[in-house]
């Protein structure tokens, strides 16, 4: 996950042979290797990290900033910051990311929405524009 140890950042594990029906809202990092029937939902506030393991299946809506997907989700999927989308990862809904990284293998049957960063309030957007490359006719 671009240079990111994310070992260090899962908090919470639901096993292989765990199976939740129901609602799932957690903080920090969660992984999933089991199932969940119900929604998976990262806390307000704070960052957060889900990683659904290649033997997970969720079937229902999830939502956190950064988002690993090997496994099955079968829902609408909100990714506030980064979706890495591994070789085994399947998501059978649509997807809203802001930055997306997605392995050859990976497979979305949904629409893609790109959501742009939030801007502060009261500031105003940046524009940079492209330079001309050196010897270009301007």
């Amino acid at each position: 996950m671009f240079g990111r140890n994310a070992k260090s950042e899962i908090d919470s594990l639901i096993g292989i042979s765990a199976r939740i029906e129901g609602d799932l809202i957690f903080t920090g990092g969660l992984r999933i290797d089991g199932e969940v029937h119900g929604n998976v939902l990262a806390a307000d506030g704070g960052e957060s990290v889900l990683i659904v393991s290649e033997h997970a299946r969720i079937e229902g809506q999830v939502r956190c900033a950064s988002l690993v997907v090997n496994g099955y989700i079968a829902g609408t999927v909100y990714s506030t910051e980064l979706l890495e989308l591994q070789p085994k990862g399947r998501i059978h809904g649509d997807v809203h990311y802001r930055l997306l990284e997605m392995h050859g293998g990976a497979l979305v049957t949904g629409k893609l929405t790109h959501q742009p960063a939030p801007v502060a309030p009261g500031a105003e957007p940046v524009f940079h524009l492209g330079e001309a490359a050196a010897g270009a006719p301007a």
